[in-house]
């Protein structure tokens, strides 16, 4: 790495500012675009044996409707993406959330690791030897993912705890882990790649955000 790159990646963050390293998982911790390329392709196989759409479609759709519930402070999310998209496609809510088990919480862990980006391995164990605490928020079940892409982190906190149920920018997942961390706000950093999503929840939590995107944003 160059020293001017090197001067200006340090100057992002005052590690010695920071106790506690927040990470997002899905397109923070793995290239989701290059998870998703693969997964298309055993969708595409799927719908290929079954001659029908119906997984594709419905996974498209409940994949619209969670977004959305995002923006909507206050819904009751874990019931009403399940819910609604049951209703697109006339089934049952058991189905839709057996589909969204299967095709997006399962199969894609065996993928994930391929998927990882390069040298988060040693970005974890340099902030472990360096004594931060690192914990995840995600707004999907992200205990398996953390596992299969050899990752440790304490607090994993995700937006479908029980005693979380609220999707990002809801900072509640956020404090809950200030909470059992016992770690101030102001030492605190969240990461993650959606301005909208990761820091919009950090602000409210009074935490500072590093996000990691593709496109630069005012």
């Amino acid at each position: 790495m160059k020293s001017s790159q090197r001067s200006t990646s340090a100057g992002l963050v005052d590690w010695t500012d920071i106790d506690l390293v927040v990470f997002d998982v899905d397109g923070t911790l793995y290239d989701q675009r290059c998870l998703r390329l693969a997964m298309l392709r055993r969708l595409l196989a799927s719908t290929w044996k079954s001659r029908s759409l119906d997984t594709l479609l419905t996974l498209r759709t409940f994949r619209l409707i969670r977004e959305r519930l995002g923006d909507e402070p206050g819904a009751d999310f874990m019931q009403l993406q399940y819910a609604q998209t049951a209703r697109r496609h006339n089934t049952t809510s058991e189905r839709v959330r057996a589909l969204v088990s299967e095709w997006l919480e399962q199969r894609p862990l065996p993928l994930l690791a391929s998927c990882r980006y390069p040298y988060l391995d040693a970005v974890f164990a340099g902030l472990h030897d360096a004594g931060k605490k690192i914990a995840v928020f995600s707004d999907y079940p992200a205990a398996d993912k953390v596992a299969a892409l050899g990752l440790r982190a304490d607090p994993i906190v995700c937006a479908t705890d029980s005693d979380i149920a609220a999707l990002k920018p809801d900072p509640l997942g956020l404090l809950a882990i200030l909470s059992r961390t016992g770690i101030a706000p102001e030492r605190a950093l969240m990461i993650g790649d959606r301005v909208d999503r990761d820091a919009m929840a950090a602000r409210r939590a009074g935490v500072k955000a590093l996000i990691r995107a593709h496109k630069p944003h005012p």
